[in-house]
């Protein structure tokens, strides 16, 4: 009999995919869960998203105020999809067939895909000027290659290497942002560049936005990462580890972000990795600092590539009925969308900055339904019971199709469209508030109220939570 090392076992590509994990394979601490978010938030693309709360007008001060806000509002809903995790062992979005239906849950989880692929190329188009940093080379198609390649060889090995990363991310972000804040302070005087404007509600709510947003659109994976933890994990503990790492991480960045803009205006806007490398100052530390958001990119950019091949295969397994896949197509999946994101990177690097933020924004419309659906029902109505194998039967409890959560949903996103404020369209109830959007607060609300007393007297949850005969659990709060 042979034992594998450490090394062996951390890159051994991983078995789950959509399928439960049993209790023998549980393991870790929900710390895992506070590195892995606070190192997936500490990087660049989160450094420009906190950046243009003042790119589009606010005060450095009240963009960082608004920036906390989001992200704390914003954190706590991504949290309670976290503290799912443990209690199913599930993929967070084979879970929401106990709301949506086998093939209806299809619906949302398209828009998931488009998310993955949208934040995987845009974070993507950056990285990859930080591998052309590192190797010196002008070609942004290089770096891009370079970059998507390194995502899927963590990705297709799986969970265990995915929080490794995360933990490097967390020790080489504190230490290189730090720097790099007090970089900034030496270079500039930061405090004339703060607190000259005044308040203005409009770019303040655009902030509050920007944070939230950045935090919501973790939702629709955030449970993938804390399902391999013990069942009996306390969720308040998985909840307050995932919440602080990441709204720690992202403020962090967010506010370094906001300062920079104030700061240094066009010659970060321009140019935001080769800003970050001039402003470290001597090249061996630029390189330092170029490695740094490299190893910040890839956290976030592995989750991303994840989460989108859980999103696709949970689709595909609506329809043909699997619950497991092979390792040969697991890894075929993770390639085909890695190569997809790497090509929308490839044709879609300009203009960045103000198709970021229309992404960001876009993507909240359909997902805040979404949340306020999942949630509602998970902690509401079925009190956290969820028969497991009838997540995966087209004729069990929850059936091929929830009508009323689906039309719940598409009200949702509709109720919305008056409260929009992008570039193809700005809602009538918008120009009213001069042009501060407002409308993921309205799909979250407007959702949660219709959707609770529909599903209250629609819905059949089990007297307590039902799990695979294979996987030989118990529920203990039965």
């Amino acid at each position: 009999m042979t034992h594998d090392g450490p090394a062996e076992v951390i890159l051994t590509p991983e078995r789950r995919t959509i399928d439960v994990v049993p209790d023998a394979e549980r393991h870790g601490t929900p710390r895992s869960q506070f590195t892995l978010w606070f190192g997936a938030n500490m990087q660049i693309t989160a450094i420009v998203d906190g950046a243009l709360a003042v790119v589009f007008g606010a005060d450095a001060i009240w963009a960082i105020v608004g920036l906390l806000i989001g992200n704390i509002f914003g954190g706590a809903v991504m949290a309670l999809h976290s503290a799912q995790g443990p209690r199913m062992g599930l993929p967070q979005m084979i879970s929401s067939r106990a709301q949506f239906g086998v093939k209806g849950a299809v619906v949302p989880l398209v828009l998931v895909i488009l998310m993955y692929l949208g934040f995987a190329a845009t974070g993507t188009v950056l990285a990859g000027q930080a591998v052309n940093k590192i190797l010196h080379i002008d070609s942004p198609t290089v770096g891009i290659v370079v970059f998507g390649l390194l995502t899927a060889f963590v990705a297709v090995t799986g969970y265990k290497l995915i929080h490794i990363v995360g933990r490097i991310a967390t020790v080489v972000g504190i230490v290189g942002f730090s720097y790099l804040a007090v970089r900034l302070f030496l270079e500039y005087d930061v405090a004339s560049y703060v607190g000259i404007k005044g308040f203005d509600i409009v770019t303040f709510l655009l902030a509050i936005s920007l944070g939230a947003g950045w935090q919501l659109t973790f939702g629709p994976y955030v449970a993938d990462y804390s399902r391999y933890l013990p069942r009996s994990t306390s969720e308040s503990t998985t909840f307050w580890s995932t919440f602080l790492g990441s709204v720690i991480g992202s403020q962090w960045s967010m506010t370094f972000g906001a300062l920079v803009a104030a700061c240094a205006g066009d010659a970060f806007l321009g140019n935001q990795v080769g800003f970050m490398g001039d402003l470290a100052g001597p090249a061996a530390i630029a390189f330092l600092i170029y490695f740094v958001i490299l190893v910040g990119k890839l956290t976030v950019n592995v989750l991303n590539a994840y989460g989108g091949f859980m999103s696709i295969l949970t689709t595909v397994t609506a329809f043909n009925g699997q619950s497991r896949i092979s390792s040969t197509a697991r890894t075929l999946y993770i390639l085909g969308f890695t190569a997809v994101s790497v090509l929308i990177a490839i044709a879609a690097s300009a203009d960045f900055l103000d198709n970021f933020k229309n992404f960001v924004l876009v993507l909240l419309m359909v997902f805040t339904p979404w949340s306020a659906i999942n949630l509602i029902d998970y902690y509401l109505i079925s009190k956290e019971r969820i028969d497991i194998p009838a997540l995966y039967d087209v004729n069990g409890r929850y059936g091929a199709w929830n009508f009323t959560a689906l039309a719940c949903y598409a009200a949702g996103v509709l109720a919305q469209i008056p409260f929009l404020a992008q570039k193809m369209y700005t809602g009538p109830v918008t120009d009213m508030l001069g042009g501060a959007d407002i409308s993921w607060l309205v799909g979250i609300v407007f959702t949660g109220l219709i959707y609770y007393p529909l599903a209250k007297r629609t819905s059949n949850p089990p007297a307590s939570m039902i799990y695979p005969d294979h996987t030989a659990m118990t529920d203990s709060r039965v």
